[in-house]
């Protein structure tokens, strides 16, 4: 099994959705960290897992300098946020979202 690893920091602002009071019920930004895993059996044409450049391209198109309420179809957790990455990415199977220091969430395909 082949392995690559990307870790990227992107900004992006959003404000939750939830059913209790919380100051992040309010609109504000985040410098995230993404760190996307990538894995497969066999290494493409290129002799590579996935292009580390196209996880680059992926990752930042989709989010960076966004207001996230307004691009996804979710409730913009960390938790739904590495989901989200994690499926747009070819070969991914983990994605951590680091949202602050001390505060990371993970996906993980089983």
């Amino acid at each position: 099994m082949y392995y690559v690893t990307k870790r990227l920091e992107i900004s992006a602002a959003h404000r939750l959705e939830l059913d209790y009071e919380s100051k992040c019920r309010n609109l504000h930004g985040h410098n995230w960290i993404v760190t996307v895993h990538c894995r497969a059996r066999e290494l493409n044409h290129n002799g590579m897992v996935t292009d580390f450049s196209e996880i680059k391209r992926i990752v930042v198109d989709d989010l960076d300098h966004a207001c996230l309420n307004d691009k996804l179809p979710f409730n913009p957790t960390a938790e739904n946020i590495a989901r989200h990455i994690c499926e747009l990415v070819p070969n991914c199977w983990r994605v951590d979202v680091q949202e602050s220091e001390g505060n990371t969430a993970s996906y993980e395909i089983d």
